[in-house]
């Protein structure tokens, strides 16, 4: 589990590094989930999930630094004056849209285990003049911020990444006040492969490896205490592999 934890602390301190020249350098180039400069760099990862009216206002390193599989704001409905948590936060981009969206009277947090990461987060926080943000430095297993405490719970592409996935689901669940919502991205397998063929199919740190299937996410979701969880397909990544939307909900 360590092991896993610090491959993936040093692939993302990568990618913040190479954000964090996108700027100075004019640099359009995105980092994926696959890894900076991995072969699979194309249309199933980063930002170009996003609309381009939604980055365009954006540092150019927040969006350099989206390594996602999909939106997670298309599926989180977020209103007005709601509190947000966003699970891998990155270099802030979906921290930034949602606090956009929220409006000045809601809050977005974002918790990040990486130094790198929250630096840069930080830094696009206040070339964005976002106030209604804050960036906390933890992992998803054990989230740094107390019982429901906030309304809405997204992540773009990270939960795959952990090597505790019930811990994550139990804490997003312990965050959530009641009627809460959990609206995320991830990769989510087919329910017929096995653990092993997900391995086969690209590593932990690329978002594959790692990855639950349908039926472990529903599962997972219901254990954690979530009612009215679905898993979407959106598109494919790998064989039997697909980005896909999780939704479910705190019972009121």
């Amino acid at each position: 589990m360590t092991d896993i934890r610090d491959q993936v602390r040093e692939r993302y301190a990568l990618a913040a590094t190479q954000a964090s020249t996108a700027g100075c350098c004019g640099s359009d180039t995105a980092a994926s989930c696959g890894g900076p400069n991995a072969p699979d760099i194309d249309e199933r990862f980063g930002a170009g999930l996003y609309a381009a009216a939604d980055t365009d206002t954006l540092p150019v390193e927040a969006v350099a630094a989206s390594l996602g599989c999909g939106n997670p704001l298309m599926v989180a409905e977020l209103r007005e004056g709601e509190r947000v948590l966003d699970l891998g936060s990155g270099g802030g981009i979906d921290v930034l849209l949602s606090a956009r969206r929220v409006g000045p009277t809601g809050f977005a947090h974002g918790v990040d285990m990486t130094d790198e990461m929250l630096d840069l987060a930080r830094a696009n926080a206040e070339k964005a003049g976002a106030t209604n943000v804050a960036f906390h430095r933890g992992t998803i297993e054990d989230l740094p911020l107390p019982d429901a405490s906030v309304d809405v719970v997204i992540s773009n592409c990270v939960v795959n990444l952990s090597p505790d996935k019930p811990a994550v689901l139990a804490e997003a669940f312990r965050v959530l006040a009641p009627g809460g919502r959990f609206g995320i991205s991830d990769v989510v397998a087919e329910d017929h492969l096995t653990p092993d063929q997900r391995a086969e199919r690209g590593s932990y740190v690329g978002c594959i490896a790692g990855a639950l299937s349908r039926s472990e996410y529903l599962d997972g979701l219901a254990a954690a205490g979530f009612v009215d969880a679905t898993v979407t397909f959106t598109h494919q990544v790998a064989d039997g592999m697909h980005g896909a939307i999780v939704q479910a909900r705190r019972p009121a």
